[in-house]
């Protein structure tokens, strides 16, 4: 009787399972088009397409700082049908508001990272300061009077200047800009020292010369840009800042369903062409196991909690 009745409740999840998926899947992102994370997505869902033999429809949801996007995913029924591109903005969605209407961690089932992409610091060429090195010596002999400029308030490259300004242990001011254009503006304009920006926006302002790549935030150097040093190797020992994406669904979607799109998720990655097209975006790909990707959400919102409470930024 217990097996029958085992059986019974297993028939449903094993039967959406073997016949996954049977329509067009919908993958949500927290951000507008045209952007890395946007286009991180378009490279991959024709292959993930082709390989699960339903359509993968890009769904852009840039409001609230990602909540939108997320919560209507967390919301969504747990069959696979909905998938949510997460970042480390979801991972340190918890330490800037004040409260959301999900779970971060556990009202999603993670399914694999995709890829990981650098930050640059960056400097007028004319600029006095050559190297991370200099950057740090001249905030320490003027304290307070040297401006580093990002994007957005809570951004990953907001986050980034604060966690350079605390582990140098230098004074200066991080003014937060509202686009990637008013950044580099800044740095051409002397306003601000330095400015940190995602590869993608920052390379054709370094291949033509209007900007000087000091330093790339990963843990190793870009292959396109195969003379810019890390930070860490400039002398900051221990720096390291990638940003990330990955894709979840709804918490309690099968685990069946799970590891198929896991599967499509790898294999899309694994092409040439979409290796070839993140490499001119700045992007490493990079697939996971829904369980390294669960254990490095958990450590990056850890990590980035921190800094937002040593950076004493207000919460939302």
């Amino acid at each position: 009787m217990k097996r029958l009745l085992l059986a019974a409740l297993l028939f449903p999840a094993l039967a959406l399972a073997q016949s996954f998926p049977t329509k067009p899947i919908r993958m949500v992102l927290p951000f507008g088009a045209g952007g890395v994370a946007d286009l991180v997505s378009r490279t991959l869902a024709p292959k993930l397409s082709e390989d699960l033999g339903q359509q993968v429809v890009i769904e852009n949801k840039p409001s609230a700082g990602g909540i939108v996007a997320a919560n209507d995913v967390a919301r969504s029924a747990p069959d696979g049908y909905t998938l949510l591109l997460i970042t480390n903005g979801n991972a340190v969605s918890s330490a800037l508001f004040k409260s959301l209407p999900y779970d971060p961690v556990n009202d999603f089932e993670m399914i694999s990272t995709i890829g990981a992409f650098s930050l640059v610091m960056l400097t007028d060429p004319k600029s006095d300061v050559k190297n991370v090195q200099e950057v740090i010596a001249s905030a320490k002999a003027n304290p307070g009077k040297r401006n580093i400029a990002t994007v957005g308030l809570g951004s990953t490259q907001h986050l980034a200047a604060e966690l350079f300004k605390s582990m140098s242990g230098i004074d200066a001011v991080i003014i937060p800009y509202k686009a990637t254009g008013e950044v580099v503006t800044a740095a051409k304009n002397r306003d601000a020292m330095v400015i940190f920006e995602f590869l993608a926006p920052s390379m054709s302002h370094i291949k033509s010369g209007n900007l000087r790549a000091l330093a790339v935030t990963a843990g190793t150097r870009f292959a396109g840009l195969p003379d810019v040093p890390t930070v860490g190797e400039s002398g900051l020992a221990g720096f390291e800042v990638t940003s990330w994406n990955g894709l979840a669904a709804p918490a309690k979607t099968p685990r069946a369903v799970i590891e198929r799109l896991n599967r499509a998720v790898v294999k899309a990655i694994g092409s040439p062409e979409v290796q070839e097209r993140f490499a001119t975006l700045g992007v490493t790909g990079r697939a996971s196991t829904p369980e390294h990707l669960r254990e490095y959400f958990i450590s990056e919102a850890k990590k980035w909690a921190k800094v937002v409470e040593t950076a004493k930024i207000p919460k939302r």
